[in-house]
């Protein structure tokens, strides 16, 4: 092949190099002044997270509703990373399985035995007192993670009265009890992390989860005015907002009669893993994030949809409300 020939086949490819050079450069235009302050976002994050975490050896951590799912999973994340856990619930027998399933943990630095109390956040009377037990054991809580709770599978027409205020009160007066009873302490020492499990459906409220969400909703709008109050304390408030979880939540929900719906609700099944949910917690936490929802993209747009086109929402539900009718 002659010399001209060959200028003359590679001369187009050139010319295409140089096109995408152009492209490279226009994007890297657009995009360096947003990608760049997002990475150093990151990057001072996770530094901020690793420099947090080697602080929380030795912290004590309180979990209510630790006999099992999420509260389980978050008693092995913060028991891993060298804390002093105590577990709260109402199973004894079940804390008692938690706790000695910590103890044959292999863990990589100091471990310290979990402690089990029991509660029931349903018993408003006597939760000064549990909150009184659980600060002499190591002398303060350092975290309170409000994890235990309830759910309903129930229309709201035919839901008893009495179902309502139970929910309520366990989801919701029993948490803002318990955090009323721990937070002097906190103040007096000037130092403290207060984290409530809330839900996505306490931002969003679906069908059929007329009393859950409302209770998931009274406890949003708490954490968000603690807060406010307790920044100048020395004291930190995170509120946690989870989607789906496969847990036995829905199996333990309640019905319109007070009784145990017994089964597992087909989103629940494909929900995330309680110990990635977990653990995203704790990274939240160590971040000092205030407000965080850990759910799917799906979940996500339903929150952002709600706010920017709410007749969009609402057709959504009433859908969503006549296909649950058909399922069951």
């Amino acid at each position: 092949m002659a010399y001209d020939t060959v200028g003359k086949c590679t001369a187009p490819s050139e010319g295409g190099s140089g096109d995408w050079n152009i492209l490279y450069w226009i994007l890297g235009t657009i995009c360096m002044p947003v990608a760049v302050p997002l990475v150093l976002i990151n990057l001072w994050r996770r530094s901020l997270v690793a420099k947090q975490r080697k602080s929380l050896p030795g912290k004590v951590v309180l979990i209510t509703g630790a006999s099992s799912g999420l509260g389980e999973a978050l008693a092995h994340v913060f028991y891993k990373a060298g804390c002093k856990v105590i577990l709260a619930a109402r199973r004894i027998e079940e804390l008692e399985r938690v706790r000695k399933d910590l103890m044959a943990l292999e863990v990589v630095g100091p471990a310290y035995p979990p402690t089990v109390l029991p509660l029931d956040l349903a018993e408003l009377n006597a939760i000064p007192k549990f909150a009184n037990d659980a600060i002499a054991i190591h002398n303060g809580v350092d975290i309170l993670i409000n994890n235990g709770g309830i759910s309903v599978r129930a229309e709201a027409i035919s839901t008893a009265l009495d179902v309502d205020l139970k929910v309520m009160t366990v989801n919701y007066f029993g948490t803002v009890a318990l955090t009323k009873a721990i937070l002097p302490s906190m103040v007096k020492r000037q130092t403290g992390h207060i984290c409530f499990i809330s839900s996505v459906q306490g931002k969003i409220a679906l069908p059929y989860r007329s009393a859950y969400s409302a209770s998931k909703h009274a406890l949003q709008a708490f954490s968000d005015s603690l807060r406010a109050e307790v920044a100048a304390k020395g004291l930190k408030v995170t509120c946690f907002s989870p989607g789906y979880i496969k847990t036995q939540l829905s199996i333990n929900a309640l019905t319109a009669t007070g009784q145990k719906h017994g089964k597992m609700d087909k989103a629940t099944s494909k929900g995330m893993s309680a110990e990635e949910c977990a653990t995203i917690i704790l990274k939240s936490l160590l971040g000092n994030e205030k407000d965080v929802i850990i759910s799917d993209l799906q979940a996500k747009a339903g929150f952002w949809l709600r706010f920017i086109c709410p007749p969009l929402y609402f057709w959504i539900m009433e859908k969503r409300a006549l296909s649950t009718v058909k399922e069951e």
